[in-house]
């Protein structure tokens, strides 16, 4: 089906993968996929030292990150929460 973009658990490798690439304790980094009706939530939880590096200087890499996994995702709404591993949701 043309236009209908990665599935979920494509998305939540692709956002693992870069979000590894990117902290200093890469084993810490969690991506889990939740469902919506409007879409899906990519949680992504990161050791708390690394949250700031995941959020970048005026949340450009959180932009960027959710740019290239939006465009995976194609015409699909994905949402990108960023936690640090501590947070209770």
């Amino acid at each position: 089906m043309p236009g209908r973009g990665a599935e979920p658990d494509v998305l939540e490798e692709a956002l693992e993968h870069l979000v590894r690439g990117i902290v200093h304790y890469p084993d810490d980094v969690q991506v889990a996929s939740r469902s919506l009706r409007r879409g899906n939530v990519l949680e992504v939880r990161v050791h708390p030292d690394d949250l700031g590096k995941v959020i970048g200087r005026g949340g450009r890499t959180a932009r960027a990150l959710r740019t290239v996994i939006g465009a995976l995702a194609g015409s699909r709404y994905v949402r990108i929460d960023l936690l640090d591993a501590n947070e209770v949701r």
